[in-house]
């Protein structure tokens, strides 16, 4: 099952119940109106920040558009080797590259605040990238590889073990030292 077009159906869904124009989406996140029909009808595969503007605009937590329908208020166990089917996102809001998979640890716990992934970095020569923003936290804890973040003017290299916690509204980037594979643990709060 590919869990992109899930995304862009929830996000089509809740706008629409919300009576909310594309337009009016656009305005709230800052998007254009052709970026957010094209994630609708999946046509483009969303970067986290963009999709994380969107959740807020909607008034609902970006877990909102990966959750399963089960309502489980207790405590969820994802066992080892045993996450939820990965969730793919682009480098950036204008490049539909798949860069990064994104393994959900949480996706049956329906009223959490955090969410907790996975991530496989694939290999990726290509070294342009826009750095983002949005509101809310990030925990990143190195399991393969090496890390580069571009956190405001810094630039930090982190091998395996090593972690870094940072406010997201700091404009940042995230991605594999030189365009090597890497495998992180990733932690996001976004507040709604």
């Amino acid at each position: 099952m590919d869990n992109t077009n899930i995304i862009g159906e929830k996000i089509q869904a809740l706008r629409s119940a919300k009576e909310m124009s594309v337009k009016e989406l656009a305005e709230r996140t800052g998007l254009a109106e052709e970026q957010i029909n094209r994630i609708e009808t999946n046509i483009d595969i969303p970067s986290l920040a963009p999709l994380i503007k969107i959740a807020r605009a909607l008034g609902v937590r970006l877990g909102t558009f990966l959750d399963d329908v089960t309502d489980e208020s207790g405590a969820v166990i994802c066992r080892k080797g045993k996450s939820d089917t990965s969730i793919s996102f682009s480098n950036n809001a204008v490049d539909a590259r798949q860069h990064m998979c994104y393994h959900s640890l949480s996706r049956s716990k329906t009223d959490r605040h955090m969410e907790p992934f996975i991530v496989d970095i694939l290999p990726d020569k290509n070294n342009q990238f826009n750095l983002s923003a949005h509101e809310g936290e990030e925990f990143i804890m190195v399991m393969k590889g090496t890390l580069e973040v571009n956190y405001g003017k810094n630039i930090y290299l982190l091998e395996e073990g090593d972690s870094i916690y940072y406010d997201s509204i700091v404009p940042h980037h995230v991605h594999a030292y030189r365009g090597e594979a890497a495998q992180i643990l990733a932690v996001i709060y976004t507040p709604i």
